[in-house]
């Protein structure tokens, strides 16, 4: 094989693996190609997305101010079962100094 028959084996070479190539890369892109149909559907996928992400959001914000609600209802209720705690307790001390009074009054009769 000479120099002449060489280049020209090589140039075939060189143009059959650029012919298979391009027509992988042709392939390739046929079977890979969006229809409009498709793209419908995406951008319907994506609305319906967008949707679910903002319902989501206002759920989470629901329930974060319904949290916050009851954390603030909860703190009132013991405040006010504290408050109920120190009056009974002072209720219960100013019964036991009645009975000792009334105890001592009639003692002293």
């Amino acid at each position: 094989m000479n120099r002449t028959e060489f280049i020209v084996a090589t140039a075939i070479i060189l143009f059959i693996a650029f012919c298979l190539g391009w027509f992988a890369y042709w392939l390739i892109h046929r079977f890979t190609r969006v229809s409009k149909a498709d793209m419908g559907e995406l951008e319907k996928m994506a609305q319906e997305l967008h949707e679910a992400e903002e319902a989501r959001d206002q759920a989470i914000t629901y329930l974060q101010q319904r949290e916050a609600d009851l954390t603030n209802q909860l703190h009132q209720t013991e405040a006010e079962l504290r408050a109920a705690m120190d009056g009974l307790r002072e209720a219960r001390h100013e019964a036991e100094e009645m009975r000792a009074y009334v105890e001592r009054v009639n003692a002293a009769q």
